[in-house]
């Protein structure tokens, strides 16, 4: 699971628990001038994933990691796809993040909310 923060025009996606040591990564900052926007979207765990590089996937279980998939690389921290968002980022090194979150609707709330501010 992820936690989602907005702090100082920044965009903060920190991975907790064991989480860390499946996607190989603990903690993203974005600005939130490269953020375009979030969704909750139970479905996306049903695409296509692409390469994984470097990440973890066992279907049905987690998908975690980086993932390459027609020129883009898409960040993925997701167990319970009732629990996914998806935010999209532009001039990024992730075209977007996929991640588990405890509250998807608040999340949503929370980046466009500071978004709209900035």
């Amino acid at each position: 699971m992820a936690r989602v923060t907005v702090a100082d025009d920044t965009l903060t996606v920190e991975v907790e628990g064991l989480d860390k040591l499946w996607a190989l990564k603990s903690r993203l900052e974005i600005p939130l001038a490269n953020v375009r926007g979030a969704t909750r979207d139970p479905g996306i765990v049903q695409e296509p994933k692409g390469i994984r590089a470097p990440g973890t996937h066992i279907p049905g279980v987690i998908v975690a990691g980086t993932y390459h998939r027609d020129g883009e690389r898409v960040f993925w921290d997701v167990k319970d796809p009732g629990k996914a968002v998806v935010i999209e980022l532009a001039d990024e090194r992730y075209a977007r993040l996929v991640v588990e979150v405890d509250d998807p609707r608040a999340t949503v709330d929370l980046v466009e909310r500071a978004r709209r501010a900035r």
